[in-house]
C-alpha cells in the first residue's frame, strides 16, 4: 500500500490524526477537528481503490513529466464514505475506482465537481464519461467468451449462452459479482426484464456446475473438461497467458480462445465495464487534477496502463499488448453506461428470483 507522504502540507493540526487516516486505519476523527488542506502546486493527492501498483508506472511517468507529485492513498472499501465523512476537510483531489456503478456512486453521492477538458473530450467516447464532465473512464474490461481452443466458432451472441446446444456445457461466477450483474444490467437496459429473466433462466439451464469461483475458474474449468465456454473479463487472458511456460495459470490461458461477444440488437456491441476517475468535489489542487487526468488518456499512458494491466485502451489507436491485441478489434456496445447502471439492482433482484446462483 501506498501511503500518502509529507502530510504536513495537507493539515495544519492536528497532523497526526489525518496521517493515521490517510495511511488507511481506522477514520476516528471528525472531520470538524481537521482543518482544510491548503493547496500545494507541486503536488496532487489521489485516492484510488485499485491496487498501487498497477498504476505506480503511470503515476511516476506523469511525474516525470510534470514535476506534479502524486500522493496515493489506496482505500480498499468504502471510498464514498471516506471521502463524505471527511467532506470540505478532504485532502482528495482525485478519486480512481474500478465499475461504473461504483464510480457512479461517487457522482450520485455528490462527492464529485465537473470540469470542462477539450483533451478528455477528444479522448473518451461520449458514452464512456459524465455528459455533465463528472466522470471519465479510464480503460475497459471486457466481458468476453472463453471457449475451449478447440471448439469452432466464427462469432458468439451473449443471447446464445441461453441456446440449449450448450446445455452442461457453461461455467460462469456468482451472479452477484459486479461483473455479472453489470452484464445482466446491460442486457435489461437492451431487452427488458422479462425476456432478461427468460435468457438468464435459460443460461442458468445451461450451466455445468454451480456459478461460483471467479473468472480464472472459468479458463480452468475449460482445461479440466468440466465445460466448453465461459463468461469471463478479457484482461485476465492478458495475466494468464503472459505467465511462465509451464505455470498452472499458463496452461489455463492456454487452454481457450476468446472471442469478444455482441449483443443480438441493432448497433448491440461488447460489454464493457470500466476503471474511470473523477476529480473531488473539494479538491484543493484542482487544477493538478485536471492534468493527471489529461495525462491518464495521452498516448504514452494509455499504452504503458493497456500493458501494464491487460485492459483495453479507452482511446482509440493506442498499442496494446500482444495477446490482448490477438482477440481483435472491439466493438463497444454504444449504450449510455449510465443507462446500464439505472438497472444494476434489478439485476441483482433478478439472480435470486431464478435462483441462478444455488
Amino acid at each position: 500500500m501506498r501511503r500518502l507522504i509529507q502530510a504536513a502540507r495537507l493539515t495544519v493540526v492536528p497532523g497526526a490524526l489525518l496521517l493515521l487516516a490517510a495511511c488507511g486505519s481506522p477514520d476516528t476523527t471528525p472531520a470538524t477537528e481537521v482543518a482544510a488542506p491548503a493547496a500545494d502546486a507541486g503536488e496532487v493527492n489521489l485516492y484510488t481503490t485499485r491496487e498501487p501498483g498497477l498504476i505506480q508506472p503511470l503515476l511516476e511517468a506523469f511525474t516525470a513529466q510534470t514535476g506534479t507529485k502524486v500522493n496515493t492513498v489506496f482505500v480498499r472499501d468504502g471510498l464514498l464514505e471516506r471521502v463524505r465523512a471527511e467532506g470540505e476537510r478532504s485532502p482528495a483531489d482525485v478519486l480512481m475506482t474500478v465499475d461504473t456503478g461504483n464510480l457512479l456512486d461517487l457522482v450520485d453521492g455528490g462527492q464529485t465537481q465537473a470540469i470542462e477538458s477539450q483533451v478528455l473530450s477528444a479522448a473518451i467516447p461520449a458514452h464512456l464519461r459524465g455528459g455533465d464532465g463528472q466522470w471519465f473512464a479510464l480503460s475497459l474490461r471486457d466481458r468476453v467468451l472463453y471457449a475451449d481452443k478447440d471448439l469452432s466458432l466464427d462469432g458468439f451472441t451473449y443471447e446464445q449462452l441461453a441456446d440449449p446446444q450448450w446445455k452442461g456445457r457453461v461455467c460462469i461466477r456468482s451472479g452477484q459479482h459486479p461483473y455479472n450483474t453489470s452484464l445482466i444490467a446491460a442486457m435489461i437496459a437492451h431487452d427488458g426484464v422479462e425476456r432478461t429473466e427468460a435468457w438468464l433462466r435459460g443460461v442458468k439451464a445451461n450451466l455445468a456446475r454451480k456459478a461460483a469461483g471467479g473468472d480464472r475458474d472459468v479458463a480452468r474449468d475449460i482445461l479440466a473438461g468440466i465445460c466448453d465456454i465461459g463468461i469471463a473479463n478479457a484482461y485476465y487472458v492478458g495475466r494468464m497467458k503472459n505467465e511462465a511456460e509451464g505455470s498452472e495459470q499458463r496452461q489455463w490461458g492456454d487452454a481457450i480462445q476468446v472471442i469478444r461477444p455482441t449483443f443480438a440488437v441493432a448497433g448491440g456491441g461488447t460489454h464493457v465495464n470500466i476503471s474511470g476517475t473523477a476529480v473531488a468535489r473539494h479538491a484543493p489542487n484542482r487544477d493538478n487534477a485536471v492534468k493527471l487526468l489529461e495525462y491518464l488518456v495521452s498516448d504514452e499512458a494509455q499504452s504503458l496502463y493497456a500493458k501494464a494491466n491487460y485492459e483495453y485502451p479507452v482511446k482509440a489507436g493506442v498499442e496494446l499488448d500482444p495477446v490482448v491485441a490477438s482477440f481483435g478489434e472491439m466493438t463497444v456496445d454504444a449504450l449510455p453506461l449510465t443507462e446500464v447502471a439505472k438497472h444494476r439492482r434489478q439485476a441483482s433482484e433478478l439472480v435470486d428470483r431464478v435462483g441462478f446462483d444455488n
